[in-house]
């Protein structure tokens, strides 16, 4: 009988050791995934969606066109909280660099890329305004509209 109870006491041994590897094993993946989402998941939410802080609407401009005849444009920069001084009165953007963009975006193009291919090139006018207005990697402006688009 003493070969008996000892038998069983080692069986039951490795058992317990299984069980234990098993809920520290357990442990460690629930530790590394609330790691991985406290450290990774909270920047990507805010990089993704950036708030809205207001809208500056610029007067409308005439850009003389490439092949002849011009371009009279207004826009409405739609700029983030970060641009309004995070909601503590900062007043948002001006529009300097956003009338450059116009210029450079427009002055290229024909008059027949103006009216035919209006939401290509207002497209590339918004991810230029993006660029322009992105300070240490924070986009100030988050988007566009226009408020006039008159060709003649």
């Amino acid at each position: 009988m003493s070969k008996d109870k000892q038998t069983e006491t080692d069986e039951e041994a490795p058992k317990g050791k299984k069980k234990l590897f098993l809920i520290m094993g357990v442990a460690v993946l629930a530790i590394a995934g609330a790691a991985y989402f406290f450290v990774f998941s909270s920047g990507s939410a805010e990089a993704a969606a950036p708030v809205h802080g207001g809208y500056t609407a610029l007067e409308p401009i005439a850009v003389n066109l490439a092949g002849g005849g011009y371009l009279k444009i207004g826009i409405t920069l739609d700029y983030t909280a970060a641009a309004a001084g995070g909601g503590h009165g900062g007043g948002g953007v001006d529009g300097a660099k956003a009338y450059d963009a116009i210029i450079s975006t427009f002055s290229q193009a024909n008059p027949a890329d103006v009216t035919g291919a209006r939401d290509a090139l207002k497209e590339a006018l918004e991810q230029k305004i993006i660029a322009k207005y992105t300070e240490d990697g924070v986009p100030m402006v988050m988007g566009i509209y226009f408020t006039e688009y008159v060709t003649q």
